[in-house]
């Protein structure tokens, strides 16, 4: 299946019609895109997106927008930013935290290409583009020798509680990922995400279930299930997810953007439809894509 399925397209853009993507990887970036923050946001306007939410593994996004904004004013698609905790931005760094935030920043990403989770499963870098210059890399701790989160990680739960924002848990080992969320929990922390638990992360369902229980979020990419995108997982795996899970505490993002791959649109407009041909509900999708991720982002605060 290509396209959209016997859902049709008119019905599918109906059912995703506000859809909230926190998963987009616009440029500019050292790695090749296929279109920039505000070229996202008008072709969001296909579906009437409610919202974006952008990000970079080595620069805090808020800047970008700013920078973006006589452009920007002219979608009625929102475009929000935040800040990935890699070594680009000098690791867990509460100043490069507060200053994102407190620029309009709406998520904070903890290590991605940085932490070692990431840098075992890919040590050459294998499965990501090809940057378009030399990015100096380090591998980034969360934890201390003794196993407890280091000092400036609890500013940084600090920083996100006193904002509001989103807490993500990027790409660091579940056990930790749980480590991180309980304390953020502690520390008045309400918008909790787990990115692609099946991709790079390792979480199995039950471990995504105990941080369920705890406020959480389990995130998966519609650019991993798509038909023409670059990992075609089947979407019965995607549907078995939310089904365990439940659509009460999923999100569907994109995590598109990259050059060569297909438009965060397209992808939601296939997947959705065939999560819906096998079963889920229009008011499921339409949790799942549009209300939960509002939530994360705050938009109806």
């Amino acid at each position: 299946m290509t396209g959209p399925s016997a859902t049709g397209a008119g019905a599918i853009t109906t059912v995703l019609r506000g859809a909230v993507d926190i998963h987009c990887h616009s440029g500019p970036s050292p790695f090749p895109r296929r279109f920039d923050h505000a070229d996202a946001a008008f072709d969001g306007e296909r579906l009437e997106m409610r919202a974006i939410l952008v990000k970079s593994h080595h620069h805090s996004t808020v800047m970008d927008l700013l920078a973006m904004g006589d452009r920007l004013a002219e979608s009625p698609t929102r475009v929000f930013g935040g800040i990935a905790l890699n070594s680009q931005v000098g690791g867990i760094n509460p100043y490069a935290v507060a200053m994102s935030l407190r620029m309009g920043g709406k998520a904070v990403w903890f290590p991605t290409l940085s932490s070692g989770r990431h840098i075992d499963c890919h040590p050459e870098g294998g499965g990501f583009p090809t940057a378009t210059v030399d990015v100096p890399s380090g591998r980034v701790e969360v934890l201390g020798d003794d196993g407890a989160l280091l000092p400036e990680a609890l500013e940084v739960l600090d920083l996100i509680a006193e904002s509001g924002a989103m807490l993500s848990g990027g790409h660091l080992p579940p056990e930790t990922i749980a480590q991180l969320f309980e304390e953020g929990g502690r520390r008045g922390i309400a918008r909790k995400v787990i990115n692609h638990p099946n991709f790079v992360i390792g979480a199995e369902p039950e471990q995504c279930l105990e941080l369920v229980r705890g406020g959480a979020y389990v995130e998966h990419e519609v650019g991993m299930y798509d038909p023409e995108g670059y990992r075609k997982w089947d979407p019965r795996d995607l549907l078995t997810w939310i089904e365990t899970i439940g659509p009460e505490h999923t999100v569907l993002a994109s995590d598109l953007g990259q050059a060569g791959r297909p438009l965060p649109v397209d992808a939601f407009i296939r997947v959705g439809s065939a999560l819906l041909d096998l079963g889920l509900s229009e008011s499921a999708l339409r949790r799942i894509a549009c209300d939960n991720p509002a939530y994360l982002l705050g938009l109806d605060d």
